[in-house]
């Protein structure tokens, strides 16, 4: 089973969240769960994200967005 590493960026203004989710590739996840909370953070982390060669879905979760990546 792939580990999940989880990085809770609520609350956090960019570039924060991007930031947070470049630390968490450096520690080498398996997939990678992201909760933000507004659509700016996601649609950066979701470009980072993309660039750096995962596949990336979200969902909503009331009223914070959860950024599930996976190579």
């Amino acid at each position: 089973m792939k580990s999940v590493q989880k990085v809770d960026a609520r609350g956090m203004s960019c570039p924060q969240p991007v930031l947070m989710t470049k630390n968490a590739i450096q520690n080498n996840p398996g997939d990678l769960e992201i909760v933000v909370d507004s659509n700016t953070a996601k649609n950066n982390v979701m470009r980072f994200l993309k660039h750096s060669g995962y596949k990336v879905d979200v969902e909503v979760l009331g009223e914070d967005l959860l950024i599930k990546a996976s190579r």
